[in-house]
């Protein structure tokens, strides 16, 4: 997923399709055939690149708990 690349939704939106899609493939597999049918999923990989940049986009619109009442001083002069 290129970073200028517009999706649906917001980053927690498109976590979940992705994490759905990830999920398709895990359970039945990358592609199928039935008679002349056949179907191919995404690339599993591409899925695990979005997937890790989604997360940390949504990571980082989230109020954290690590140093959230932290405040930074700086002492000059010493």
């Amino acid at each position: 997923m290129e970073d200028n690349i517009k999706l649906f939704g917001n980053a927690a939106d498109q976590l979940e399709v992705v994490n759905e899609a990830i999920y398709a493939i895990l359970k039945g597999g990358q592609s199928y055939k039935i008679g002349t049918r056949q179907l191919t999923r995404a690339d599993l990989a591409l899925l695990y690149d979005m997937q890790m940049k989604l997360q940390s986009l949504v990571a980082g619109n989230q109020e954290s708990p690590l140093f959230g009442d932290t405040v930074v001083a700086v002492f000059e002069g010493r």
